[in-house]
């Protein structure tokens, strides 16, 4: 059985890259970015997503080894590691470029993030649940600099809860 692709945001991406390479069965992470206007903004870096104007959110590429660690499961830890009641926030971050998402990639990824969305929903009622699931676009690497951020410069700059 070959690697599988999983991608999601939750704040910033340091952050959440840090969190998903501790996991078993996770082969490899890379952050990035997606969800936003390709079209109007064809090559994103850093610097344009803080102004809330471009749509793209800071994210999180996981490739994993299925055989080890289902989607299921990764869609468990995603939904523990981040609040998702909060909008287009998570710890001190503030704005849509920290939004928390689910991107799937298939009907079958999209059917399993809405189901586990559902358990979520009905656990935390009456509270309202603010991640979203969206189509996943093209995934844009982020810049090297931010690429395993908290391994190199050891601490975690965004904790996200």
């Amino acid at each position: 059985m070959k690697n599988e692709k999983a991608i999601f945001s939750a704040g910033c991406f340091w952050h959440v890259q840090h969190e998903f390479d501790k996991l078993k069965g996770v082969v490899s992470t890379q952050v990035g970015y997606i969800g936003g206007d390709e079209v109007k903004y064809p090559n994103p870096k850093y610097e344009l997503l803080h102004g809330d104007k471009t749509g793209y959110a800071e994210a999180v590429e996981v490739i994993f080894n299925p055989e080890v660690l289902t989607y299921e499961k990764l869609l468990k830890f995603f939904w523990q590691m981040h609040d998702p009641t909060l909008y287009n926030k998570q710890g001190l971050d503030e704005g849509s470029q920290y939004r928390a998402t689910i991107f799937y990639l298939d009907d079958l990824q999209k059917e399993m993030a809405e189901s586990s969305k559902k358990e979520i929903e009905v656990r935390i009622v009456p509270k309202k649940v603010y991640t979203s699931i969206e189509k996943a676009g093209t995934f844009f690497v982020a810049e090297e600099y931010h690429q395993k951020y908290v391994e190199k410069h050891g601490v975690d700059a965004c904790p996200i809860k």
